[in-house]
């Protein structure tokens, strides 16, 4: 934060002292246009361009405080939509700043022709000062339109997928089982809470109901879990879609505006998204994705190889290699028999399947 206000005041007052100049510049340019005679003295040692200069760089100091205060806090705001720079966006917003001095820099230039040195000069830095920092912005906003352009599409796609942040809405949140998966290995990187479900999980933790208020509470306590966690990086942005009433819509909303992945465990805001166009992560096809093949009560049909180790026990295998011990049918060794899951345990080595002969 201390970085951040350092960088705020450096660039206010770097902008501040060209806008001194200008004033100076503007100043000696009315006192020579006003007076017959500029250089002589009319107070003591002070001449009218002296006064000029003066007076215009009071004026521009006065004035130029306010004026870059505005202008910087403009650009923060709009920086602290795109707070954490990735590679991606550091090269974008680099591009597209340079591009953007370079055009305002060409349009600009005539204004040496039209005006003083002086003048000319604070005028042409300080709109390519300013040209590069919006540059900045929008490349980093855009980055896959930049990078795209300058490097193809080809070799962008799949940057741009590997390094989305993702957005989590509220589901997620109370779920919990995201800290799970962080601390399995998976899911690194920016993940992204927007002010509106910090404000709905607070709503359901103040809630009169023992339910809804549990719901609230263990969706804070996994946002606050996620942030104590190595290689996630948490970040809360606010409400930029305002004008959009419902919290699932302005998830859609700011998942496309900022190119964020939407992360959900909410099947019908995850339809909604994928056809608006935004990349779904959905933790509930996740799930589906890795239960086991064969759960307790489910059929099948198994070749029976071996004995097992306990008496009456015999062994079979399914197609992706799950053990299969058969209690009770030593007795059909070599047979192809339908057969009854009553157990799945997972070891260390896999998963192991209990079964009975299915008698129906």
């Amino acid at each position: 934060m201390a970085q951040s206000q350092r960088r705020t005041t450096v660039v206010a007052e770097l902008l501040r002292l060209i806008i001194v100049v200008f004033g100076a510049g503007v100043g000696y340019q009315v006192a020579i246009a006003a007076s017959p005679d500029p250089d002589t003295a009319v107070l003591g040692l002070l001449t009218p361009t002296l006064i000029g200069v003066v007076v215009g760089a009071g004026l521009g100091y006065s004035l130029g405080g306010v004026f870059a205060r505005y202008l910087v806090k403009s650009l923060d705001r709009g920086e602290r939509l795109l707070d954490g720079v990735t590679p991606e966006e550091l090269v974008a917003g680099t591009i597209g700043g340079a591009l953007t001095a370079v055009v305002v820099a060409i349009v600009t230039w005539p204004v040496f022709i039209l005006l003083t040195p002086l003048v000319a000069s604070s005028i042409f830095i300080f709109l390519v000062v300013l040209g590069g920092a919006f540059g900045f912005s929008v490349g980093r906003h855009r980055r896959g339109a930049v990078l795209g352009t300058v490097g193809g599409r080809g070799g962008v796609a799949v940057t741009k997928r590997a390094s989305t942040a993702r957005l989590i809405d509220t589901s997620v949140a109370i779920d919990g089982r995201i800290i799970d998966v962080v601390r399995a290995g998976f899911g690194h990187g920016r993940i992204v809470v927007c002010q509106p479900v910090l404000d709905e999980l607070q709503q359901l933790s103040d809630s009169g109901d023992d339910r809804r208020r549990s719901k609230g509470r263990r969706g804070l306590e996994t946002l606050e879990k996620l942030r104590h966690e190595a290689g996630i990086d948490v970040l809360v942005i606010p409400d930029s879609a305002q004008e959009v009433t419902e919290v699932d819509a302005k998830l859609i909303r700011i998942a496309m505006e900022q190119e964020l992945a939407l992360l959900t465990l909410d099947t019908g805001l995850a339809k909604v998204a994928a056809v608006s166009g935004v990349h779904v992560q959905d933790m509930h096809a996740l799930a589906l994705a890795l239960r086991p093949p064969v759960q307790a009560g489910d059929s099948m049909t198994l070749r029976l190889l071996r004995e097992g180790k306990e008496v009456g026990q015999a062994v079979g295998y399914l197609d992706d290699g799950t053990m299969v011990v058969v209690e009770k049918a030593s007795k059909h060794l070599g047979e192809a028999v339908g057969v009854e899951a009553t157990s799945v345990l997972t070891t260390s080595n896999g998963r192991m399947v209990f079964a009975k002969i299915n008698r129906s």
